[in-house]
């Protein structure tokens, strides 16, 4: 397993445990106190599932045209929802191994080599990206990518 994917879990592990904790010892002060403030909800599994789609600044809709072009051209068999999963990455970081450089698993996790790669492939191919191949995703890799997916909106 990689040493990401491990602190990701053990991270989610811990959040999970304090939360209940957390709310254990609220109910046990509620009980205690009467006139005690009312607990938080605790987070749900969809709040957590949240954080596995990275639509990095697109939305909905240039994220479904994103799907498509993954759908006919690198096998994505996900739903076209606007959501960029795990499964819409895996599809990416496929095109992305086979012409841009990219050399980490196909896992669909959107870690810096995965954004070392689209930087390359949105400067290579003329989406508008001009800043470093640095792995970070920020306005200026997300301006390319939204480019990107306007395009894809239109001819897929």
């Amino acid at each position: 397993m990689r040493p990401r994917v491990v602190t990701r879990s053990l991270v989610s592990v811990t959040a999970i445990v304090g939360i209940a904790a957390g709310s254990l010892a609220t109910a046990s002060a509620s009980f205690a106190a009467s006139d005690a403030a009312p607990a938080k909800p605790a987070a749900s599994a969809q709040d957590v599932s949240v954080l596995a789609v990275v639509n990095l600044g697109l939305t909905t809709n240039q994220a479904k045209g994103v799907q498509r072009w993954l759908k006919k051209e690198w096998r994505y068999n996900g739903s076209i929802d606007g959501q960029l999963g795990t499964n819409s990455w895996k599809a990416f970081q496929r095109h992305l191994k086979a012409h841009h450089g990219y050399d980490g698993e196909i896992d669909g996790i959107v870690g810096s080599g995965t954004i070392s790669a689209l930087q390359h492939f949105l400067k290579k191919n003329g989406w508008g990206y001009t800043g470093p191949i640095d792995g970070i995703a920020g306005p200026g890799t997300k301006d390319a990518f939204k480019t990107f997916a306007n395009w894809c909106v239109a001819t897929y």
